[in-house]
């Protein structure tokens, strides 16, 4: 086991230098604490591999399907905090006002880059499917964001060098954004408060998950929960965009006509992964918390929240089931999930990682029928009441039904470890 470890980590070292050598080094205002087993990556961020073990102000009201759940999350941070106390590390760049917060200090931790250190994609620029297919695998995990006659993919392979695409979809400004420590990917509308926002990186973790901070007013976000956690807008709320993983063969099947985010005009090596081995992980990176011991540290769950509850689902139990029917927030609901998704954070080429599949959740509801779903053996899904087939991303592709849409339901494809740090109190499927 030792040499097994030292090998991964003799690996991960050769990657990384690999990375260092073809890209722009990022200076570091503060060093973090180091892991016992580590190796920095060109982002900035030091890795750990250890597999031992408010008012949105929208004036868009057809902004995005919203889900049938409250696109809320329970209250985590507290009350505001405006007792003097001036944060005990280095603020240098940032105007933000640090005489509010909702968090304590030392619960902000340096993820070794500066204030922009990792570089948001501010002008994203897309490409067609032809030309995303000269560089893209069938297997290739992308982000799908789609607004009234567009629809987008935002490869992980772009975003876990960069974790933030301020756009604008089809008149929607939009911030895709993908915490590769916490396999946290979610999309944020950019309208608050009567203003767009653009977001930028900290360089600082919490529950080692991405804090944000937007170029308007220098507030601090929580990536996870979308949360003002310090600066003019502490405590506030930034509202979701349903969003969906899936592979891009996936994509291409759904949306022929559909763009893909091109590769920037910067030395990063697209399609390769600087955190091999870490989605089985035994030690999250700058995770100061012991790690929920009801899952492993990095298995990967759905998760789902109102803004009273949350709850978890394991991959393992979707993958093995298929489909998984549920009621939570008063909705009747149906997962799915297929095979066919390759995770982004195993091998050292994204495109090879083992096969995690895709998960999907939908209202059960269509019209006055309530229905019961079963997979298929082909990674399509069939209801009991009409016989109808549906696809991953849930429209009915044959039947009686034949171009239906189910109403998705907002959720969250992250590692266990993390959700349960932001939610304590969550439910975990099955652990009854």
């Amino acid at each position: 086991m030792l040499r097994s470890r030292w090998i991964q980590l003799g690996g991960l070292l050769m990657i990384a230098t690999v990375i260092l050598l073809a890209c722009v080094p990022i200076a570091t205002d503060e060093a973090p604490a180091q892991p016992a087993a580590e190796a920095e990556s060109d982002s900035g961020e030091t890795v750990t591999a250890d597999t031992d073990s408010g008012d949105t102000g929208s004036d868009d009201s057809s902004a995005q399907v919203t889900a049938s759940l409250n696109t809320g999350v329970p209250q985590l941070s507290g009350d505001l905090i405006t007792d003097g106390v001036p944060p005990p590390f280095r603020t240098r760049g940032f105007s933000t006002d640090f005489s509010r917060r909702t968090v304590e200090w030392d619960s902000i931790l340096s993820g070794g880059p500066p204030k922009d250190g990792i570089p948001a994609v501010d002008n994203p620029e897309f490409e067609s499917i032809t030309a995303g297919d000269e560089w893209l695998e069938a297997l290739d995990p992308v982000i799908l964001l789609s607004h009234g006659d567009e629809a987008r993919a935002y490869p992980l392979s772009i975003l876990i060098w960069h974790e933030i695409v301020n756009d604008e979809i089809d008149g929607q400004p939009v911030s895709v954004t993908f915490c590769p420590l916490c396999n946290a990917s979610i999309a944020f509308d950019r309208n608050f408060d009567g203003q767009v926002l653009d977001f930028g990186t900290t360089g600082r973790l919490r529950n080692s998950d991405l804090i944000m901070y937007d170029r308007q007013t220098e507030t601090w976000w929580q990536q996870f929960t979308g949360e003002g956690i310090v600066g003019k807008y502490a405590g506030e709320q930034l509202n979701f965009l349903t969003s969906q993983v899936l592979s891009w063969e996936d994509f291409k099947e759904a949306h022929p006509d559909g763009d893909v985010l091109a590769r920037p005009n910067m030395p990063r090596n697209y399609g390769y992964n600087p955190y091999v081995g870490y989605d089985s992980t035994s030690r999250p990176f700058l995770f100061q918390g012991t790690p929920d011991s009801r899952l492993a540290p990095a298995e990967r769950v759905l998760g789902l929240t109102t803004e009273n509850d949350a709850i978890a689902y394991p991959f393992t139990a979707l993958e093995e089931a298929g489909v998984v029917q549920d009621l939570f927030g008063g909705v009747e609901i149906a997962i799915f999930h297929k095979a066919g998704l390759a995770s982004a954070l195993d091998s050292s080429v994204i495109s090879q990682g083992r096969d995690i599949g895709a998960v999907s959740v939908y209202d059960r509801q269509v019209g006055d029928q309530l229905l019961t779903f079963s997979p298929n053996d082909d990674g399509t899904f069939s209801d009991a009441e009409t016989g109808s087939t549906w696809d991953i991303l849930g429209e009915a592709v044959d039947g009686p039904l034949a171009g239906e849409q189910l109403t998705p339901i907002l959720h969250f494809d992250h590692f266990w470890f993390a959700w349960a740090a932001f939610f304590p109190a969550t439910e975990l499927y099955g652990s009854n």
